[in-house]
């Protein structure tokens, strides 16, 4: 198994507008690996237009926004493909799909990386923000894993949250604790 990174997906969809999404990405040899799982409309996008930026940003509002029905954060255009990237982002990566490996599961796009820049410093790393991360893909499996599992997670991660976490990452961490509250109620 190789290195995943997180970061957010922005995709070109076909009627021109872009869709934000946080996405784990690989890097094998000269492609960048994308593997959105079935169904989604990140899958849908990289199938319709073959086009994606990868945008690093420290600011994990975003993550968690985008779990929690707040997906409307700033985008300026790429350079060089029709698609957004993150306003705020640290850095990105504008990319084309060069070959697709079919899974009924999560197919994997393989991207060529057509341009990268840096846009701020990176400020270096929070153990709140971390944490955030990872409640994030506890959120986007919530039909996939056991309350119980969740719940332990959750209370493990608090730790960083309760010593780390600064005003954006409490605000972020508040999002993902409601949302895990309504899935309860819900089932």
């Amino acid at each position: 198994m190789s290195l995943i990174f997180e970061a957010i997906l922005t995709s070109a969809t076909s009627d021109g507008t872009t869709h934000i999404a946080p996405l784990g990405f690989r890097r094998e040899g000269e492609f960048v690996v994308l593997a959105p799982f079935h169904p989604s409309r990140t899958l849908d996008n990289l199938r319709a237009t073959g086009l994606a930026a990868l945008s690093h940003t420290d600011d994990t509002r975003v993550f968690a926004g985008c779990l929690t029905g707040r997906r409307d954060w700033p985008l300026m255009p790429c350079e060089r493909i029709a698609c957004g990237r993150l306003e705020s982002a640290l850095s990105h990566i504008e990319l084309e799909v060069a070959r697709i490996e079919e899974d009924p599961l999560r197919p994997r796009f393989l991207c060529r990386e057509l341009l990268a820049r840096n846009h701020a410093p990176f400020p270096g790393h929070n153990r709140a923000q971390a944490a955030v991360i990872e409640a994030c893909i506890l959120v986007s499996r919530l039909n996939m894993l056991p309350a119980d599992k969740v719940q332990r997670e959750m209370d493990y991660l608090a730790i960083a949250i309760d010593k780390t976490a600064g005003p954006r990452e409490l605000e972020a961490w508040g999002w993902l604790r409601e949302k895990i509250a309504a899935h309860r109620e819900a089932a």
